[in-house]
């Protein structure tokens, strides 16, 4: 199906799509920082055979609206619950990557009764000093996207990877370029202004981790905390950088799949 929109009460307007089979089990996947809801793009065909599928452009991303101002990260999470709420959905698995694996973190604490299955993939319940987010807002809303996207495609990939997945990493690049700097801008304020790492203990959703081993960005020391402050928890680190599911495809959809292969945690 074409994207559809659900507006928010603060009167945001947010971009999804479904796919998959109806009455299948509902696999709700997050966007990081800088992409759209087309980066799931590599697992969508696997996904969307076993799960229905909904996907959702991040505020400030793709197709979704980019109001002026900091965002925070209750209201992103808060953005994924009316979402849910409009569509009528009691309960979902969630996959987040990054920014959408704060998200995820967010509703793990404050809403883990809309959740059946929890993966966090490639992301940290801190990301300071603020000093270099305030920084990285002032370049994107002096210069535009340019400068940021080729340094995040620089930081994303594997050198090794950069040379072989061209294919995989020029979409990536095109939604980076294409995302409203006044959105990015937004979004950086709610990752600057995060901290849950004393409230991420909080979690008993059951939960997969995924690290990588080359990600700069989230380095396996922040997946090893999220681990282990999350009780029952379960850690998969995949020979990658920071966007594991575009360098490492299969073994990323496999890791998802297995956790949620299960039965339904009551």
């Amino acid at each position: 199906m074409d994207k559809a929109f659900i507006t928010t009460g603060d009167g945001c307007r947010i971009a999804w799509r479904f796919d998959g089979p109806e009455g299948a089990p509902i696999l709700l996947l997050s966007n990081s920082l800088g992409t759209d809801m087309g980066m799931w793009a590599p697992q969508m065909e696997q996904w969307a055979h076993r799960f229905r599928v909904l996907r959702y452009d991040q505020r400030g991303h793709g197709a979704s609206d980019a109001p002026a101002g900091a965002y925070s990260i209750d209201r992103l999470g808060r953005d994924v619950i009316e979402l849910l709420d409009a569509l009528d959905i009691a309960t979902v698995d969630f996959c987040g990557l990054s920014l959408g694996g704060m998200v995820g973190q967010w509703l793990g604490i404050r809403e883990p009764h809309r959740l059946r299955r929890l993966v966090l993939a490639n992301t940290s319940s801190f990301m300071g000093p603020p000093d270099a987010w305030d920084a990285r807002i002032a370049l994107v809303r002096r210069q535009g996207m340019a400068p940021l996207a080729r340094a995040s495609v620089e930081r994303w990939f594997t050198q090794a990877f950069a040379q072989s997945g061209r294919h995989a990493i020029a979409p990536i690049a095109a939604m980076l370029q294409a995302t409203d700097p006044q959105g990015y801008a937004g979004c950086c304020a709610a990752i600057r202004d995060m901290d849950m790492r004393r409230t991420v203990a909080l979690i008993q959703t059951p939960t997969l981790v995924i690290g990588a081993t080359h990600d700069p960005a989230t380095p396996p020391t922040h997946s090893n905390a999220l681990a282990t402050a999350i009780a029952g928890s379960r850690l998969a680190m995949l020979k990658a950088a920071h966007l594991a599911n575009v360098e490492q495809p299969i073994a990323f959809q496999d890791a998802v799949h297995g956790m949620l292969s299960g039965p339904s945690p009551v």
